[in-house]
């Protein structure tokens, strides 16, 4: 059988924005001399990119888990579970289980190719699911169980210096660690340095360079936070109502790699579908994120006729558009979410599994819980409720004091902690007992392993 020569190719988000750009593709035929490229997590809307690929003699394959457009892209093959033609029972499948399905159809077919596993592959499959925060049911549940297993075993030397930087051990790596640790730190390079920072660092076999790369990934992470923080402020200043039905803000300070951070932060602040568009000189890039009552992506089809391009999910989308159409854009989904949302109160919810005293909140209770894992999005950790607790202190925590520390009583002369990741603004206003919502979890420090709460929610007792 004969080999050929594989080269991974990552667009600029800067130079050349999200998925295929024909500029790519003649590099990737003209210069490179490539006669294929399969695409991941990418492509199913590049019908005009797709079809000027088999202008120039490359053939394509695309693998994508975005929602589909009005006709498919004129490929050798496009792979999807969302066709409506796909008998695939898993819909869902992130980006990276798409690729890996095609990797493991592959070996499957070249099983005289000795040496290789797709097992090895899971670890990278896990992260990827979770990062891109798929549904954890079905089949997806399935990878990440496996992938965690591989990961556990840090085989990679790139992944165990990540780990190391992340002050995670081996054996200790979950869905979550995962989801806060690990794949932010990964995500950073693409979005303020360039992706192959990431890829470098899980392809490297060299423990040396594997480490530099994962303190790079880490100062840029940092970097990340404070980027996402300061434009999030000046994103607030932009917004005309805070009470619209959609939220729109754009200009040329937003950077690409972060506005849909800023998105998030936004819509998660005042739970209202969220635009942010960073300004180029005549065009421009948006990302969008949405609450559960409005499908971002149905809108966006709507006003297609004044996009360049577009796709995403229900909740999370992104675009490109001449700055000639940007008033037009803006009036025209601020328009759509007033009818579709008008009347309906559009308030973030919390649902509760259980209430749970805090005193009966031990390690066996802990334990049972972790039977469930991974836990993640569409199978959340669970949700408990404890009323009339006494709070004993209270502290802010974090670089800007946005993070609370409180400790509370935990029956006779017992206590535990808890964190509250954005609720620092309670620590001047706590009154002595409170109803808090919050998930278990742990907390590690030198060495030593303690139960704390995870602050989802804080009421004063009676309100």
């Amino acid at each position: 059988m004969e080999r050929r020569k594989v080269i991974p190719y990552i667009p600029d988000r800067v130079d050349e924005g999200y998925g295929l750009n024909i500029e790519a593709l003649n590099k990737i035929k003209l210069e490179m001399g490539a006669d294929l490229v399969i695409s991941v997590d990418c492509g199913i809307r590049s019908v005009a990119e797709v079809a000027h690929a088999r202008e120039i003699g490359l053939d394509m394959i695309v693998t994508d888990h975005h929602s589909l457009g009005r006709e498919l892209p004129p490929a050798l093959a496009v792979i999807n579970p969302k066709r409506p033609n796909s008998a695939y029972p898993e819909t869902m499948l992130a980006g990276v289980g798409i690729a890996y399905k095609l990797a493991q159809a592959l070996h499957y077919e070249m099983a005289s190719y000795e040496g290789f596993s797709t097992q090895n592959l899971l670890d990278l499959v896990a992260i990827g699911t979770v990062a891109d925060v798929a549904p954890l049911l079905g089949e997806n549940r399935k990878l990440v169980v496996e992938g965690l297993e591989v990961l556990n075993t840090l085989q990679r030397p790139g992944v165990s210096a990540l780990a190391h930087v992340a002050g995670v051990r081996a054996g200790m790596i979950t869905a979550e660690t995962i989801g806060f640790a690990l794949g932010p730190r990964i995500n950073a390079a693409g979005r303020l340095d360039h992706a192959y920072s990431a890829a470098k660092l899980l392809a490297t076999d060299n423990l040396l360079q594997a480490t530099q790369f994962a303190n790079q990934l880490n100062e840029l992470n940092r970097k990340r936070q404070a980027i996402t923080s300061e434009l999030t402020q000046h994103a607030e200043l932009l917004l005309e109502n805070r009470d619209d039905y959609l939220l729109f803000a754009a200009d040329d300070k937003f950077l690409p790699g972060v506005v849909g951070l800023v998105a998030s932060r936004l819509k998660e602040n005042y739970y209202r579908p969220t635009i942010v568009v960073e300004m180029g000189e005549t065009e421009s890039h948006g990302s969008c994120r949405s609450i559960d009552e409005f499908h971002i992506t149905d809108a966006l089809d709507q006003v297609g006729h004044l996009l360049l391009r577009h796709g995403g999910h229900a909740q999370a989308a992104g675009f490109a558009i001449a700055n000639t159409n940007l008033p037009a854009f803006s009036a025209a989904m601020k328009a759509i979410a007033a009818q579709q949302l008008a009347g309906q109160e559009l308030v973030p919810s919390i649902t509760i599994d259980a209430e749970v005293a805090v005193e009966d909140v031990d390690w066996a209770l802990y334990e049972t819980f972790q039977q469930l894992e991974p836990t993640g999005a569409a199978n959340p950790t669970p949700v408990l409720v404890a009323r009339q607790v006494e709070v004993i202190n209270a502290r802010a925590v974090g670089k800007d004091s946005n993070h609370l520390q409180i400790e509370l009583a935990a029956g006779g002369t017992r206590s535990i902690k808890g964190i509250g990741f954005q609720q620092g603004a309670w620590v001047n206003c706590l009154p002595s007992h409170v109803d808090v919502v919050y998930t278990i979890s742990i907390n590690e420090w030198n060495g030593r392993r303690m139960l704390q709460l995870n602050i989802q929610d804080i009421n004063p007792s009676g309100s």
